[in-house]
């Protein structure tokens, strides 16, 4: 199958032969033909498979052949990166039909919100927006969707994650029922359901190697004590011929951490963080696209609001919480059936994800030897133990229990002695000195066991 047995219109035909789109990916190849059809769609695909494009030709093309006189299709995306990325896709493949679309986001200065304004005012045909920005355009009133013909939710989990849900729902109350609804996600938790019971009609579901590394991936593990993974890392970028490389790590303070690294190293890396202003992680990106910056790092977010083809070598400086992040940050590099590698590096704490991930993906990682130079590497731990091995700050072996400082035997105290109850002073007699016949026995203070 190529692209053009789709038969889109010739314009639109022309904008993908100048962005050398030749052969669809499996994800286009079946929902093109569904969204064609005007039937709502849910699809649930993992990051670099080609989704973006899946929803936006045959909407694009539905476009070219009506009217171009009010805002016809609303995009809703997570991040602000993802919603720029996507605009930038329409104006590619849109290149030769004259249609227009403006990414609307927060974050910017009152110039961004301006132009944003003036080309929602000038009834572009497409709008990509994260939910918070687009409901303050809603409530200016600027923004009319009264005639909105398409509907499309892109990266729908990850809204979710970030707790837009009743912000979606919010916004759907000011479009027509009469629209077509286009739901993308990389899972499909009970939420992801509720929400397409709640604003689709019956709609055709398509699943395309849900939770599944792209197959050109070549996956790796280290295990290393904590104090290994800077030397490590330093060792891999010098001696590997890596062009273009992320690193993440799941919290933005560690992020920091390995810039500082890495960069006293004399590497040419640069940390994204939403500490940044907008116009320095557009910045970033864009020198990343272009191959200037070989080394990014960043937190989960990067892993959902970057497209970049070309990324060489994906380093988790530590494991993802939850193993679906792991798919999403793999998933940056060996896109569109290019090659990549993905270097995770496990301690102790980590080793419970590195379970999880490798029950997820029906396969045990690929563990490397760590070189000898950087010392011993930690064995794996067993399955009865590691529970027990979560808050050793050094990822190494066990710490003993009870706190309590040992006795000249070597011992810890008995702590039943230690906890010995203590009583209250006798009363003190009434009257002739004599204590009170049948009264009760002083009590005794209570003791927290």
């Amino acid at each position: 199958m190529t692209f053009q047995d789709f038969n889109f219109n010739e314009h639109l035909a022309e904008g993908l032969d100048a962005m050398g789109y030749t052969t669809p990916t499996p994800i286009q190849a079946m929902a093109i033909p569904v969204i064609m059809t005007g039937k709502d769609l849910i699809a649930c695909a993992q990051t670099g498979t080609g989704k973006t494009a899946s929803y936006l030709l045959p909407v694009l093309n539905k476009i070219g052949e009506g009217d171009k006189s009010h805002i016809n299709t609303l995009i809703l995306a997570p991040t602000r990166e993802l919603a720029q990325q996507i605009d930038q896709q329409v104006e590619g493949l849109a290149y030769f039909t004259g249609i227009s679309s403006v990414a609307v986001f927060g974050g910017g200065d009152g110039i961004v919100y301006e132009q944003q304004r003036r080309a929602i005012q000038n009834n572009v045909d497409v709008v990509i927006a994260t939910p918070g920005r687009l409901i303050a355009h809603l409530t200016s009133g600027v923004l009319k969707m009264d005639r909105l013909q398409h509907l499309i939710l892109d990266e729908a989990d990850r809204m979710l994650d970030m707790g837009f849900y009743d912000d979606i729902t919010r916004i759907i109350r000011h479009l027509p029922a009469d629209r077509q609804t286009l739901l993308f996600s990389a899972t499909m938790p009970p939420r992801i359901r509720q929400l397409a019971n709640s604003i689709m009609r019956n709609p055709e579901q398509i699943n395309i190697a849900i939770s599944q590394p792209a197959v050109g991936i070549d996956q790796q593990m280290y295990r290393v004590f904590d104090n290994q993974k800077i030397p490590l890392i330093k060792k891999i970028l010098a001696e590997g011929n890596f062009l273009s490389t992320i690193i993440f790590s799941s919290t933005k303070e560690k992020v920091k951490e390995v810039y500082k690294e890495l960069r006293s190293a004399k590497l040419k890396v640069m940390a994204f963080s939403s500490d940044f202003k907008q116009s320095e992680r557009e910045e970033i990106l864009r020198d990343f696209k272009n191959k200037t910056l070989p080394i990014i790092i960043g937190t989960d977010a990067l892993s959902r609001g970057i497209d970049v083809e070309g990324i060489d070598l994906v380093i988790n400086y530590d494991a993802p919480p939850d193993p679906e992040d792991y798919i999403h940050r793999i998933g940056r590099t060996a896109r569109a059936a290019t090659t990549g590698t993905a270097i995770t590096l496990i301690n102790h704490r980590d080793e419970h994800k590195l379970r999880r991930i490798e029950q997820m993906i029906g396969k045990p990682v690929p563990q490397k030897q760590l070189p000898e130079e950087l010392g011993e590497a930690p064995g794996p731990v067993p399955e009865r133990t590691r529970h027990h091995n979560h808050n050793d700050k050094r990822g190494g072996g066990n710490r003993p229990s009870g706190g309590g400082k040992p006795s000249e035997g070597g011992e810890n105290k008995d702590p039943k002695k230690r906890n010995k109850k203590k009583k209250w002073p006798r009363r003190k007699p009434k009257g002739d000195g004599k204590p009170n016949e049948g009264s009760a026995p002083a009590p005794s203070s209570p003791v927290t066991e």
